[in-house]
Parts: structure tokens; sequence; C-alpha cells
């Protein structure tokens, strides 16, 4: 029975895998000269698909270098082979290789009339994200398709974080504290009427435009009542988000609202720092059981200028793990996808500061109950 094994390429293979591209196709061939380049750049994969030590197909995957991003160039699989389930293994092994070398999403171009390779992708989890027009030789369009690939699996001394998708626009907040504070105490129900009520008391009743969202007091006043220890760390002082909102009297609720809210807090005795939370703070809370809650610029993850609530579940040498709330049905999103979510470290530090001119950071740390 025939022998299938992968292998990555060196420069003796390079006679083989220009014959099997010029059998594979007819035009956008990859010329021997950029096999001879990708084989000796040491970050990205040509691999090889060997059945009985002929080649019988490649994928070459590039690796980003300023990102943890990977990106599956080019597939081949010989004539002989189609219908085998060859391309399924090879972009099986090329999201293997990349897991290991700490991509966290593969991306890949299909031609906008490959409907085999496309349901192929569709049916391994992949997602279109974009179009890419007049991309082939031929002026053929190439659709864009990406699928995480790098997942962290819940391990001790760190709380499990169950998961909780908000359900309206304005509840990120209300849903990260949900799942912070059923972390710490698994009896605390996850439900849309507690995260509404969160919102209802946590809301600063007017933030950009819409519904206003929860500001880092208001939520440890909602954790505080719910009987959690409640610490808060904000960069700043004085009303947040005041300079969101054009009207005067929209600008004085906000301020009536914080007054409020720190009042409250000094009447429950809840800690307020004026200073950043430092990973390596949020590392010991999560080390002890507790959870913290981070708002973030959604600029990085999604171009929007939308402050944002997430839960942190965990911290390893390379990258912060992030429950996001948000799950756009109609971008394709799933739960999967947002379950502890890895951002590389230097990104995280970038995205847990809103604002340009003065950025706020602002977290709430979920403690034991009291």
């Amino acid at each position: 029975m025939p022998e299938l094994t992968f292998r990555n390429a060196t420069l003796s293979d390079t006679n083989a895998l220009v014959a099997l591209e010029n059998r594979c196709f007819s035009e956008d061939r990859i010329s021997r000269r950029s096999f001879r380049r990708f084989i000796d750049m040491p970050r990205d994969r040509v691999i090889l698909a060997m059945e009985n030590g002929v080649l019988v197909g490649y994928s070459l995957v590039l690796m980003h270098a300023n990102t943890r991003l990977a990106r599956i160039y080019s597939i081949a699989v010989a004539p002989e082979m189609r219908g085998r389930g060859l391309g399924e293994d090879l972009v099986r092994e090329s999201e293997r290789q990349a897991a290991d070398a700490d991509r966290i999403i593969m991306r890949l171009e299909v031609r906008a009339d490959n409907h085999g390779a496309i349901a192929l992708y569709r049916r391994l989890g992949y997602k279109e994200f974009g179009t890419l027009r007049d991309y082939y030789e031929d002026h053929g369009d190439a659709l864009r398709f990406e699928r995480r690939i790098l997942f962290y699996e819940p391990t001790r001394p760190y709380p499990e974080v169950p998961y909780y998708p908000q359900t309206t626009e304005f509840t990120c907040g209300p849903a990260s504290l949900l799942m912070a504070m059923a972390a710490v105490n698994h009896g605390q129900p996850m439900t849309t009427l507690e995260e509404l009520r969160i919102w209802r008391e946590a809301t600063t009743i007017f933030m950009l435009a819409g519904h206003g969202g929860c500001g880092p007091h208001g939520l440890a006043l909602a954790a505080w009542q719910r009987g959690f220890n409640a610490t808060v760390y904000i960069s700043q002082e004085g009303p947040l988000f005041r300079e969101t909102v054009r009207s005067e009297d929209k600008k004085r609720v906000l301020e009536l609202v914080h007054e409020g809210f720190l009042h409250d807090i000094g009447q429950a005795g809840i800690e307020l720092h004026h200073d950043p939370l430092t990973l390596a703070e949020i590392e010991t809370a999560l080390r002890h059981g507790s959870v913290p809650v981070i708002l973030i610029s959604m600029w990085q993850l999604h171009r929007s200028r939308v402050p944002h609530w997430v839960t942190v579940c965990a911290v390893d040498d390379q990258f912060v793990y992030l429950h996001d709330p948000e799950v756009d049905v109609k971008e394709g999103d799933t739960i999967a996808d947002k379950q502890y979510l890895p951002v590389d470290r230097k990104v995280f530090d970038r995205m847990s500061r809103y604002g340009r001119n003065q950025p706020l950071q602002a977290a709430v740390i979920v403690g034991p109950v009291r």
C-alpha cells in the first residue's frame, strides 16, 4: 500500500517542485528562483507530500515577520492524486507547522471560480473575509479566507473562565463581568436578565453614539453588590468618555453619574487606583484566583475606535488570552472564535490603551466572594 509522508523541502527538491508546478498550473506559476528563495527563508515552510519517495503535492506557507499570521501561498496536488484527500492533508499539516511556530491565524487566497477548493476550505472552518480584484494573471478575482489555528487549553494555576456572549451591542461590560464573576464563583448566574441588570447599574448613560456603555466604576460596584471583592484601576481621574459627547447637557449628565459612582465606591470601601494595571499585576491576580476585566481599543482587532470590555483568562510567555463577548454572527463569528483568544503581549499592551492623546487604561479585578 502506498505510504504518504510529509517533510520540509531542501534545495535538492527544487527540480521536483518546478516539475510538479508545471504539471498543476498553466498560469501564476512559482519560478525556480522563487522556490529556492522560499526554501532558504528560515521562517517560511515548503511542505512536501511524498508517496513512496515521489513528490505528489506541496504546500507553501509564509510566516509574517512582525505578526502572528501565517498564509498558505500555494498548494499543488499531482493530477493522479486528486480526490484522495491530499489537499486537506496538506492544509492540516500546514496549520500544524504554523501553530508550532506560534502563529494564531492562517490565511489563504483562492480563485473565486474554484468551487471545489472553496467548499474544502469552508468545510475545514475557514471564513471568507475579503476579495482581491484582478488578482491572477488572467485578471480573475481571489477570495480571502482565514481560520484561527492556535488555541489555549485552560490549565492551572489560572481559574477556568466560562464563556458568555453579550446579547446586545452595548453590554460588553456586563457580559465580561459575568464571565469574571462566574470564574470566581461557579454559582454566579450568567443570564440575559442579569446582563441587563448590570448594565442598568453600571451604565455611564452617554458614550459616543447610541446607548451608553459601562465604566469601570459602575462595573466594580455591580460586582461588589453581588458579594465579590473588586479593585479598580483607572489611569485618569474625572468623568470618563466626557470628550466623546458634544452636548453640554450630556457632559453634565456624565459628570453627575461619575460623582455618584465615586460616592458609592467610597461608601463600599472599594479600592480605587489611579494607575494603569500592569501585565505583571494581571498575572498575579490570575494566579491568586481573581479575574481582570479590561477596557480595550477595538482598533487592533477590528479597526473600530469603539471602547470594548473583555475578560482576561490567562497569560503565558507570549500571549494574553481573552474572552471577547462580542460574537458577530453576520461576519461569520462563532463562540469558539472568541474564547481564549491569544493576543501577543506587545499587541495587548497597545490594545489596553484607549484613545490617542492621553490614552485611557481601565480595569476591574474581580476577587473572591466576601
